[in-house]
């Protein structure tokens, strides 16, 4: 067994994995010295100046706070603002692309729908003549039997 001051050290039996110690600290003598002093450092008394300044500088703190957060506040409602806008321009060339698609289709329907018209009447107009040559035929029969 070694010691050394106020530490003891005593080998235990060896084992296969390695070897084993125990530590033993002797017991502190009451007449030790202290390191550490027993009694709380005295507080220096505050002045009215250092007081004052004190709580100057919180109302500071607290100031640049409350602009720092109007700040943020400000920042996000311009965003909110940015994207509402953004919305609003989307949602009205929405609409415009709508409402040219809407009068494009409307335009080829009217087209196609007098291209039709204007077909049937050539048609009409084709089967009048045809007729009217059928009766002059039929008339000029007619005269050709009297």
């Amino acid at each position: 067994m070694a010691s050394s001051g106020d530490i003891q050290v005593k080998e235990l039996n060896k084992r296969a994995s390695g070897q084993a110690f125990e530590v033993i600290l002797s017991p502190s003598t009451p007449d030790a010295k202290v390191d550490f002093l027993l009694s709380p450092l005295k507080k220096k008394e505050t002045s009215l100046d250092e007081i004052k300044r004190k709580l100057d500088a919180a109302e500071e703190r607290r100031r640049s706070h409350e602009a720092e957060v109007l700040k943020h506040l400000a920042e996000k409602r311009e965003h909110e603002k940015e994207v509402i806008q953004k919305a609003i321009e989307e949602s009205c060339n929405f609409s415009k692309l709508a409402q040219e698609k809407l009068n494009q289709k409307m335009e080829a329907n009217k087209e196609n729908r007098t291209a039709r018209l204007a077909a049937l009447n050539e048609k009409f107009k084709e089967k009048d003549k045809k007729l009217e040559e059928v009766r002059k035929n039929k008339e000029a029969m007619k005269e050709r039997e009297n």
